[in-house]
C-alpha cells in the first residue's frame, strides 16, 4: 500500500469545446488535494492534464507525472510537479501510472484517453488489478461509450464482470468519494481461455 492514497487521472491534452470540461478538471484537482489524495497523471502541462495538475498543486496536493521521453523533449512536460518520471515509451508510462495508483478516474479526452481507459478496464476484468475505475461524465460525454459497453455486454462480447469496478458520476467530488469507498468483490476473476478474453 502506498504512503498516501493516489488516484490516476486520464484526460485530454486539449480543452475540448465546452467550458465545463475545464471547470471539472479544476474540480478534480481541487477535490484530490482537499482530501490529501495524490494525483498521478501523464505529466503534461497542456489541456485538461495541465489544468488538473495545476489545480491540485495550487491547493497543496501531491502531483506525480509520468511522461515518455519523446513528449518530454517536445517541451510539453510540466516543470512544477512534486515528481516527474521520464520513461522510455507509452507502455512504461502506463505501467508506472498503474503501479503508483490506488484507483483510476477518466475525464473527457481523445484517442489516448480512451486507450488508457480501456486498457485499465480490461486489466481489471482479467484480475490483473482490483482497483476501482471512474468515469467523470461531464455533459454526457461518455454516454456513447457507456452505450457501447452495454451493447457489447448484451451482444455477448463484454463480460459483465469487466464492468463491475466501473463507477460513473457527473460530479467530481462524488466520484472521488465513490472511488475511495469502493470495495472490490471478494471473488477473484476466473481464469480465462484465450477465446473468453
Amino acid at each position: 500500500m502506498l504512503n498516501r492514497p493516489r488516484i490516476c487521472v486520464f484526460c485530454g491534452s486539449s480543452f475540448g469545446n465546452s467550458p465545463a470540461f475545464r471547470e471539472n478538471a479544476v474540480r478534480v484537482g481541487e477535490a484530490l488535494a482537499r482530501r490529501k489524495i495524490g494525483l498521478v497523471y501523464g505529466g503534461g502541462r497542456v489541456g485538461l492534464m495541465g489544468v488538473t495538475a495545476d489545480a491540485a498543486l495550487a491547493n497543496g496536493g501531491e502531483v506525480i507525472g509520468v511522461i515518455p521521453e519523446v513528449l518530454s523533449s517536445a517541451e510539453i512536460a510540466h516543470s512544477g510537479l512534486t515528481e516527474l518520471h521520464v520513461v522510455a515509451g507509452m507502455h512504461e508510462r502506463k505501467a508506472l501510472m498503474a503501479m503508483e495508483s490506488d484507483a483510476f478516474l477518466t475525464m473527457p479526452g481523445g484517442i489516448g484517453t480512451y486507450e488508457e481507459f480501456f486498457e485499465i478496464l480490461s486489466w481489471g476484468g482479467l484480475g490483473i488489478h482490483r482497483k476501482p475505475i471512474g468515469l467523470l461524465n461531464v455533459e454526457g460525454y461518455f454516454d456513447p461509450l457507456l452505450a457501447l459497453l452495454e451493447f457489447g455486454a448484451d451482444s455477448g462480447f463484454v463480460r459483465r464482470r469487466f464492468l463491475d469496478p466501473l463507477l460513473v458520476s457527473e460530479n467530481a467530488e462524488n466520484l472521488v468519494a465513490d472511488l475511495l469507498s469502493y470495495t472490490p468483490p471478494t471473488v477473484s476473476a476466473p481464469k480465462l481461455s484465450i477465446d473468453e478474453a
